[in-house]
Parts: structure tokens; sequence; C-alpha cells
């Protein structure tokens, strides 16, 4: 028997103030373990469908599932619990610029601890030692007392995957990861995600409108006015070469 599904969207819509139709009854399933990348034109619904996974953005109707667990409509200390074993990347980085890169990493350990020692810098050796692996992964360690505002835009990327990493995600759920970045410092993002993938089985859902950044991954659903129009596996996804000193 196959293994059920990590994520499932059942008939899932969701309609934003003034009658826009985002999503219009979206159904899938993404198994652990999969890099998917979520495609279409601006308005398709993309970043609406990543969002309705770890709710932060509520279906108007439909159900979604993660671990087998209905989470449509859960209490809030029970989403706080699933929302950290999720980690989130973002087109715009979301980094505190006058803060240090350590201390934006610090800041995924929130769902982990309680977040009155996030909102005061209150943190353990261990959450500190949790931090610096993930910034020696994203090979920043020698970045971690400077500044985010002082990083060019492929470091603060790697900040932000920092920053969910500390969370142990089984998940990262990825929203235009490259869309702010110049073509190198994308190749290195993208080779990130496919060994995060690939070695610590994280399933990676990624939201782009480049094909090429689509074509690395092993599924690609495609989106148009807040349907899926198509969804087929990646035959030969290509290989991003492999992520060097960080630029």
């Amino acid at each position: 028997m196959a293994p059920a599904p990590q994520i499932e969207l059942r008939h899932v819509a969701v309609r934003y103030p003034g009658g826009v139709d985002a999503l219009r009854g979206v159904t899938l399933q993404v198994r652990r373990g999969e890099f998917v990348a979520v495609v279409g034109l601006s308005g398709a619904g993309k970043s609406t469908l990543l969002r309705t996974i770890n709710r932060l953005v509520e279906p108007t109707s439909g159900e979604v599932w993660f671990d087998g667990e209905n989470i449509t409509r859960v209490p809030t200390t029970r989403l706080r619990e699933i929302r950290a074993q999720m980690g989130m990347i973002f087109q715009t980085f979301n980094l505190v610029k006058r803060s240090t890169v350590l201390r934006n990493v610090l800041a995924g350990r929130v769902g982990h601890v309680p977040a009155w020692r996030v909102l005061l810098g209150m943190f353990t050796p261990h959450d500190r030692a949790v931090a610096a692996t993930a910034l020696r992964k994203l090979d920043i360690a020698d970045k971690a007392h400077v500044r985010a505002d002082q990083l060019s835009g492929g470091q603060q990327q790697r900040v932000g995957i920092a920053r969910a990493l500390v969370k142990n995600p089984s998940l990262i759920l990825a929203d235009e990861p490259t869309g702010n970045l110049d073509t190198q410092s994308s190749t290195e993002i993208i080779a990130i995600l496919q060994r995060l993938n690939r070695e610590e089985g994280i399933t990676i859902i990624i939201v782009t409108h480049e094909a090429d950044i689509a074509a690395h991954t092993g599924r690609i659903i495609a989106m148009r006015d807040g349907v899926v129009v198509s969804d087929q596996p990646v035959r030969e996804p290509l290989r991003a070469a492999p992520a060097g000193a960080a630029a």
C-alpha cells in the first residue's frame, strides 16, 4: 500500500474580499520527499495555494490535510505545532535588516520555543547550536554577526533558508525564492534546495514563474485562474551546479 500523502488539498477554494476567486476547487496530493514546482502567470493562484498549506490563507471551502490530519479548522495551539514542522522561504527574504544573520536565523525557532523568548532574544545554547549548524550548511557561518542589510541578495536568501532549517522541517514552502536574484545566485539557491531534498528528504514545494527553475524539480503543477490545468512529473530534472561560497 502506498504511503498516505504528506499534503492533501480537497476541493479547496479561496475567495478574497471583493469576490476575487484565487483558488477554485483545487484538489491535489504531495507525498513526502517530493520536490514540486507550482508554475503559472501572475494571478494564477500559485502563492495562495502555497499559503493555504500552512494556513496563512484560510480556505473559503474545502479541506487541507497534513500528515493524515485535517488541519483546516484546528485550534491555534495545534496550528502552531503544525507550522513548527514547516519552513517558509520568501522572494523578499523577510529578514530584519538591522539585525545580525544569527539573530534572524534564531527567529526561526518560533514554534519550538515560547514566542516571548524569541521576542526578547533569550535563546539557549541548544538554540544557538542549531542555528550554527544551519549556517554551516548554507556556507555562511562566517556571516553570523554581520547585519542582514550588509549582505548580497544571494546571501540573504541563504539566511532565509537557514531560518527555515532551524525548525528541522519536514516541509519547506518556497515562494519565488529566486525571483529577486541574479542568474548565478538563482543557480546556487536551487542547488541548495535540491541538496536538502535529496540528502535530508525534506519535501519542497516551490512557486516560480521561471520555466528553467521548475525544470530542476521532480514534478510541475501548472495553474491558471485558480485552477490546476496540468500536473506532470519531470522525467529528467536538471541538476544545478553545487552551491559554493556564498555570493
